[in-house]
């Protein structure tokens, strides 16, 4: 299901979605109409814009986190012109997964955008650098656990959050594997996370780290 209240927008997300063989259950313009297919039809994974008709506020936002109030789990993929940290809290409040937040001037391909729907449908998570960042650095203000961490554990902890496993960091730092392993160990025992080798439960671990205390 997509929500998006620009024509041009919503018309091309839909022909590229039908391109990469999604089925597109609806395609809707406005708060209301988004509010009513979700609980209609129960899509296997929602993208919504965080601004629709009529309010152009958060309406896309709220309709989805009624949804997923309703159906605990529901698979959200939010589309956002800014980072806006509270939409992204009150998205991730919940930590049940099949989550993401990405801002539209930056999704630079289809294949990044197709893959990131595809993760979120799949029950992971697909978030913004800018976004992870922004959280990381307004936790890390007032928060002492993420004070005692290296630059470069800080490094690493933005990209777990973004969903990125260790093989992919290691080759992102151009490090080895097994220090990833360390750096990810020495990370969830000062946030006091427990460790984790699946990579969904542990961007979970660390968004609901982040969103902690909100």
């Amino acid at each position: 299901m997509l929500a998006e209240d620009l024509f041009l927008l919503r018309d091309g997300l839909v022909r590229l979605l039908e391109a990469y063989d999604f089925e597109i259950a609806a395609a809707v313009e406005s708060g209301p109409e988004l509010a009513r297919a979700l609980a209609e039809l129960r899509p296997d994974v929602a993208v919504v814009d965080v601004r629709l008709p009529p309010s152009h506020t958060d309406e896309g936002l709220q309709c989805a986190l009624q949804a997923r109030r309703a159906r605990p789990g529901l698979p959200v993929l939010v589309l956002s012109q800014h980072v806006e940290q509270l939409y992204a809290r009150e998205l991730l409040a919940d930590g049940t997964g099949g989550i993401g937040y990405l801002l539209k001037d930056r999704v630079f391909d289809a294949d990044q955008f197709i893959d990131a729907v595809r993760r979120v449908a799949a029950g992971g998570t697909a978030m913004d650098p800018q976004v992870i960042q922004q959280l990381l650095t307004r936790r890390a203000a007032d928060d002492k656990p993420l004070g005692r961490l290296t630059p470069r554990e800080l490094e690493v902890l933005e990209l777990m959050a973004q969903g990125r496993s260790n093989t992919a960091i290691a080759e992102r730092l151009v490090v080895t594997e097994r220090a990833i392993a360390k750096h990810t160990s020495n990370i969830f025992a000062k946030l006091g996370l427990e460790v984790s080798d699946d990579d969904n439960r542990r961007v979970l671990a660390v968004l609901a780290y982040l969103d902690h205390g909100r």
